[in-house]
């Protein structure tokens, strides 16, 4: 009976979600962007996505212990102050990164296919390789491509072997795709200096944050780059409509969404809350996959042609359909997230 005491805020958008808690405690559901201190004064918990903004404003004076968020970034919570007054947050690290390697493959190969771009033996750079670096390594590497690789925190820890300077892969690289976390290292990375090292005709993808690029600095290159796939924007939603039209792939910060990262994410938020308040029935909490269209398939693509790769690729997920709908109505951009159908995810050895 205590338990019913407990009082959680929640992000109605998290997915698998409703109903979960409720045996246990008084939830409260809500936008995500309108979760506002009335709401938050005397809860013990926030289940949050990248739209509650988690800092002194939301939390000063509240009884919130717990943040737990069904992200993999946290650059929407204030780090700092929360560890300095108590609460923990707790997220989804790599809970979106077969999504969001499927995403870069299928807008890699659908791209090409559009530009007439041959990829063989196409080198790729990945910038960031954290939990979805490796799993877009892992899946260009099946493909055949040579691989450069820059994350300057992995090779401070594990020495300087199979890392190169981020220089050196814009150089080199003839896809660069990026994959890291935003924070003062990486806010304003892909500048005018940056694209200016890039090779013309260079691929470029950015599916980890909006604030990562300077988009001023992108549109003034975007003519001398092969392609440019975009699923992450600076100011979300009011996105800059001219970069809009200028790149060949837009998207509104989907790429994570498939059905597999959503089950994970949500997954780790409820064990997080279960965990630190005992609720033991939900230590292993995990959504069921009531569908069986929506299970993870198994690829095997080696032999396969650049255009039987695309058409595998556009078969599990037609990214362009994705891009269309966001053209049609880019003021919509909150309500393409919340109303997408999570695709299925597809997966290599």
């Amino acid at each position: 009976m205590e338990r019913k005491k407990i009082k959680i805020v929640v992000d109605q958008a998290v997915p698998f979600l409703r109903g979960v808690f409720d045996p246990y405690a008084t939830v409260v559901y809500k936008e995500g962007a309108l979760i506002g201190r009335e709401d938050v004064r005397n809860a013990d918990a926030l289940i949050v996505r990248t739209r509650t903004h988690c800092g002194p404003a939301l939390l000063e004076g509240s009884d919130v212990k717990i943040i737990a968020t069904a992200t993999i970034g946290t650059d929407h919570i204030n780090m700092p102050w929360c560890d300095a007054h108590g609460i923990l947050v707790r997220n989804a690290a790599g809970c979106n990164a077969g999504g969001v390697m499927q995403y870069v493959f299928s807008a890699l190969y659908g791209a090409a296919s559009r530009r007439c771009i041959n990829l063989d033996g196409a080198v790729m750079g990945i910038v960031g390789v954290g939990n979805v670096g490796r799993r877009v390594e892992q899946m260009a590497r099946h493909l055949g491509f040579k691989i450069l690789r820059c994350d300057p925190p992995r090779e401070q820890a594990e020495g300087s072997h199979g890392f190169c300077s981020l220089d050196y892969l814009l150089k080199h690289a003839q896809i660069v795709t990026l994959h890291v976390p935003l924070d003062e290292t990486t806010r304003n990375m892909a500048d005018a200096a940056f694209f200016k090292k890039m090779r013309p005709g260079t691929i470029f993808i950015n599916a980890s944050r909006g604030e990562v690029v300077d988009e001023n600095a992108l549109k003034k290159v975007v003519p001398r780059l092969g392609a440019v796939i975009i699923d992450t924007w600076r100011n979300e939603p009011d996105i800059d409509r001219e970069l809009l039209e200028m790149v060949d792939i837009a998207t509104p910060h989907i790429a994570g969404y498939s059905y597999q990262g959503k089950q994970n994410g949500t997954s780790a938020v409820v064990r997080a809350v279960a965990h630190y308040f005992g609720i033991t029935p939900l230590y292993e909490f995990f959504p069921p996959t009531d569908v069986p269209q929506n299970e993870a398939v198994k690829l095997d693509l080696r032999g396969k042609s650049q255009g039987e790769i695309a058409s595998v690729f556009q078969y599990n997920y037609p990214v362009f359909t994705d891009d269309f709908m966001f053209r049609l109505d880019p003021g919509g951009f909150e309500r393409l997230r919340t109303e997408y159908k999570y695709r299925r995810e597809v997966f290599v050895d």
